[in-house]
């Protein structure tokens, strides 16, 4: 049986260490806040007091921390077994992605850079796509896990790959947010109902599932949260300076990245990302 080290069981960490315990890994669980691992183990998991305690004798160490220095500050207390595979699956940009591959050559461990697509309700259900990136025979032998947490793998060749499409993904998913909380908070300054520019673009070329979903929750004023809008800013950051890296003007990024970080700024950090229509509505 393989044992995995599920290292950060926060929003994303713990659904997809339930469903590695479901398809018959024998799953080892840590958290900084132990309290948020302990449920784990009703279903199977061993929780540990520390990171290296879990790491101990694991095929495979995953980890699901906030950002590139608490990854890295985590797993410098891990010694990695011979022949385990490391795979890192926060966004943590392409800087933190290069630093923590550094971190994993000095420790002797294959490393795979595997963030995902969905937050927590897609990590319950097994929807995630996986972004994975790293050396073929790593990918090789983690398929499997990383199929028994998502419906779909997508393989893209060596590291940072998969950190660097996260990133174009990422901005796309907040862009479509913030546009939409716009769009809302300007029908309401018209005049008008915001839900008739909802049922206006209903069902054509335009319309986006996901503008449904999250305008919902705006109009609503459900902001329970599945993506915490202080990690979507931390991420909209991220996509401005790979993009600067790249010699690509983000105008919209620009934008973006204001937005929610302006929405953080009035205290709705730890509300969803749509929480970021109150940057926009007065």
């Amino acid at each position: 049986m393989t044992t995995v080290a599920v290292l950060g069981t926060g929003m994303m960490g713990e659904p997809i260490a339930r469903n590695l315990l479901r398809a018959g890994f024998d799953v080892r669980a840590w958290n900084r806040t132990r309290e948020k691992a302990e449920p784990l183990a009703a279903d199977g998991a061993t929780v540990c007091d520390s990171a290296a305690e879990a790491a101990r004798g694991a095929d495979v160490v995953l980890t699901m921390l906030t950002d590139a220095a608490a990854t890295a500050e985590t797993i410098e207390e891990v010694a990695f077994d011979d022949g385990a595979i490391w795979i890192q699956m926060a966004t943590v940009g392409l800087d933190g992605t290069e630093r923590l591959a550094e971190i994993a050559q000095e420790k002797g461990v294959a490393f795979v850079d595997s963030p995902v697509l969905g937050t927590h309700a897609p990590a319950e259900e097994r929807k995630l796509v996986v972004l994975a990136s790293g050396p073929d025979d790593a990918l090789d032998r983690c398929a499997p896990l990383l199929e028994a947490i998502s419906a779909k793998v997508e393989r893209l060749g060596p590291v940072p790959n998969g950190s660097k499409l996260k990133l174009v993904a990422n901005l796309w998913l907040l862009a479509i947010t913030e546009g939409g909380a716009e769009a809302l908070a300007f029908a309401d300054g018209l005049g008008l109902d915001p839900h008739v520019f909802l049922d206006a673009i209903a069902g054509s070329q335009t319309d986006c599932v996901y503008v449904h979903l999250k305008a919902d929750a705006m109009l609503a004023g459900n902001f329970e949260p599945s993506f915490k809008l202080s990690l979507a800013a931390k991420d909209a950051g991220l996509a401005v300076e790979a993009a600067e890296r790249a010699g690509v003007e983000m105008r919209v990024g620009h934008a973006v990245h204001e937005a929610f970080d302006r929405a953080v700024e009035l205290g709705h950090g730890d509300e969803d990302i749509a929480a970021v229509y109150f940057a926009t509505k007065r």
